[in-house]
């Protein structure tokens, strides 16, 4: 149950309006004041929004413009929701929000939402994680003009994993960091580049390590995409794959029932 005095922080998935989910579209639909993030949102979201609603696009206010919103939205009595791309628990500056509000007293609550990756693996119909292939996702980013990225977190050690890896906020660096994970991966691993997944102007773009910074610098990325690197995502059935034991026909499924596995 959400507090109607908290202000709720809210994924608003990978940008298309049917994959909010139903707590989402409850908390839009009576909220007094939204603040959105315009650069990475499908319009037919904001259709939730009661018609009386303030709508603030936070695409050009800095963090405090955004908390003075959430704190006097508050303290009005407003019912307040801070929509976020994705999912809040990735690259949403969600700790920085609420830690501010913590300070200001203001109670607040987070609803989760699609994230992006999860998008793009839908999208082109792959599952991150095949046995015998990949059993670990890396969620990162790259550091150009932003915030930097802590010394033990190098592209270099994630790829040195071999696990399925996703890059966030790196599409206009592609040509680079390919250049960096093939040792690790590969000329001929599979990449896969989703440009605002499940939205209107949704983009796939499909390649390897060694060629697909020709495609996206063909295409002309420059925000909004997100780029997956691994060997799970293969056209066709990579040899070495293996079958999930959970659902091996051969499982003594009477331990499961005592508890034993």
């Amino acid at each position: 149950m959400n507090d109607d005095r908290a202000v709720q922080f809210v994924g608003a998935g990978p940008g298309a309006a049917d994959l909010l989910t139903v707590r989402a579209t409850r908390l839009l639909a009576a909220a007094d004041l939204v603040l959105y993030p315009g650069t990475y949102l499908d319009p037919g979201v904001l259709a939730n929004c009661s018609p009386s609603a303030e709508l603030v696009d936070t695409e050009d206010l800095d963090l405090d413009a955004i908390v003075g919103h959430l704190v006097d939205g508050h303290r009005a009595g407003r019912r307040v929701v801070r929509l976020v791309s994705g999912d809040p628990s990735v690259y949403s500056a969600v700790s920085e929000q609420t830690r501010r509000l913590d300070a200001a007293a203001v109670p607040w609550e987070v609803t989760p939402g699609v994230p992006a990756y999860a998008a793009a693996a839908a999208r082109v119909g792959r599952e991150l994680t095949v046995p015998l292939v990949a059993q670990s996702v890396v969620l990162t980013r790259t550091q150009r003009r932003s915030t930097a990225m802590p010394e033990t977190e190098s592209l270099a050690a994630f790829a040195a994993t071999r696990a399925t890896l996703v890059l966030h906020l790196a599409i206009t660096r592609t040509r680079e960091l390919m250049a960096e994970l093939a040792p690790h991966y590969g000329a001929e691993c599979p990449v896969v580049v989703v440009y605002r997944a499940s939205q209107p102007r949704e983009l796939v773009l499909r390649g390897t390590v060694a060629d697909i910074a020709d495609t996206v610098e063909a295409a002309e990325l420059r925000q909004a995409a997100v780029i997956l690197v691994g060997r799970a995502l293969a056209g066709r059935p990579d040899p070495d794959a293996g079958e999930s034991y959970l659902y091996d026909p051969s499982r003594d499924r009477g331990l499961k029932r005592q508890g034993l596995l």
